[in-house]
């Protein structure tokens, strides 16, 4: 029975269920990125919400993208996590898992609280931005998503470029890339979308390396198998 049941269990954990994964977050969050700035116009940030009124549909589609990148980053996190198996070194494992599990817990709280301001505004404009609610949950929107999170994408980006290194399951290359990827998201200010789309880039890019490198190959039986994770 056990041989039986392992070469369904080899053929999930091939990286190109990671690569899928992978491609799915980044085309699904870079949407949602492109839709939220496309939709706020120059001078946004300022107060008042007006063109909430006009652009509501935009921003609406844009946030509901956002959980099922969310699952696909999960199952992307996962599957690179079984990939890695006993050459899984537990420092910098926890730093890659407990950095991608907050950077994906605070995009979802980023994205509630925009859902949030959107329902309101839609309820009762003139009230929400006059109470100065709107401008509050503005700001701590912005600081949730493009401080903190961005920052634990940063960190998930160094400790999964360190275990590469570590373990040589990766190019050294990717690495090197991965490091100044991750060292512009770390010290990155403001709100430029070019640097929002670092991070889905970057998965992006990964995940079309893991298609072509696994391309044509056939998952198999054995235990040694090796490869990216």
């Amino acid at each position: 029975m056990t041989n039986t049941l392992r070469p369904h269990r080899r053929s999930l954990t091939t990286p190109r269920a990671a690569a899928v994964a992978g491609v799915l977050f980044a085309i699904l969050y870079g949407a949602s990125l492109l839709l939220i700035r496309m939709a706020l116009p120059p001078g946004s940030l300022t107060p008042g919400g007006v063109w909430l009124g006009t652009n509501a549909k935009a921003i609406d589609l844009a946030l509901n993208l956002v959980p099922y990148a969310g699952i696909a980053f999960l199952w992307f996190i996962g599957v690179i996590r079984d990939r890695l198996g006993d050459v899984e070194d537990r420092f910098f494992a926890t730093v890659f898992l407990g950095s991608g599990l907050l950077f994906l817990a605070m995009t979802f709280v980023g994205a509630a609280l925009a859902g949030g301001l959107l329902s309101s505004y839609a309820a009762q404009p003139l009230a929400i931005v006059e109470s100065g609610v709107f401008a509050y949950g503005r700001e701590v929107m912005f600081h949730i998503i493009n401080v903190y999170a961005i920052r634990m994408a940063g960190v998930f980006m160094i400790s999964l470029g360190t275990i590469w290194i570590r373990t040589g399951l990766m190019h050294r290359g990717w690495a090197i890339m991965t490091y100044g990827s991750a060292l512009l998201l770390l010290v990155s200010f403001g709100d430029s979308v070019w640097v929002s789309l670092i991070f889905p880039g970057w998965v992006l890019a990964v995940s079309g390396y893991y298609l072509l490198r696994n391309r044509g190959v056939q998952p198999d039986d054995g235990a040694g198998e090796q490869g990216a994770p």
